[in-house]
C-alpha cells in the first residue's frame, strides 16, 4: 500500500503527460490510500476542467465515481495534532501534511511530485518517477 497525493490521482483519470506513470505505479501498486481530504480536492480539479469546458458535469461525475470506487475502503481520517506537527515543521500547508499524516499513521510512503512535500519530509514522500 502506498498514501497518494490528489494530483496522483489526476494524472491516473486526467490524461496528460503524467498518466503513463501513474498507471505504471497502479500497476506495481494497487492499493492506494489517501486522507478524505482527497475527495474535495478531486472534485476540484474536476470543476475546473467543467469551467474550461474540457469535461461535461455527467463525465466528471463519472471520473469521481471511479475515482472513489479505486479509493474505497482505504481513505484514512487523520489526527489534527499529526498534520499540525507536521506544519510547524516544514513550509507545507495543513492540506498537504495530511497526506504525510496518513502515510505516517499507515507506516508507508507518500507518492507526490509536490516539490514542497519531497522536500521538507523526503524520507516519507517520494516523486511519482521511480516511485516504490
Amino acid at each position: 500500500m502506498i498514501v497518494v497525493d490528489t494530483n496522483i490521482l489526476a494524472y491516473l483519470y486526467l490524461p496528460g503527460e503524467l498518466t503513463e506513470h501513474a498507471e505504471a505505479l497502479l500497476v506495481k501498486e494497487p492499493a492506494w490510500a489517501a486522507p478524505v481530504l482527497w475527495r474535495s480536492e478531486f472534485r476540484n480539479i474536476l470543476a475546473g476542467y467543467m469551467r474550461r469546458g474540457t469535461l461535461s458535469a455527467d463525465q466528471a461525475f463519472s471520473i469521481q465515481q471511479e475515482a472513489e470506487s479505486l479509493m474505497a475502503g482505504n481513505e484514512q481520517f487523520v489526527d489534527s495534532g499529526s498534520v499540525l506537527r507536521l506544519v510547524s515543521r516544514s513550509d507545507c500547508s495543513a492540506y498537504d501534511c495530511e497526506f504525510v499524516a496518513a502515510a505516517q499513521a499507515l507506516g508507508v510512503g507518500l507518492v507526490t511530485m509536490d516539490g514542497k512535500l519531497l522536500k521538507a519530509f523526503p524520507k516519507i514522500a517520494k516523486p511519482l518517477f521511480g516511485a516504490r
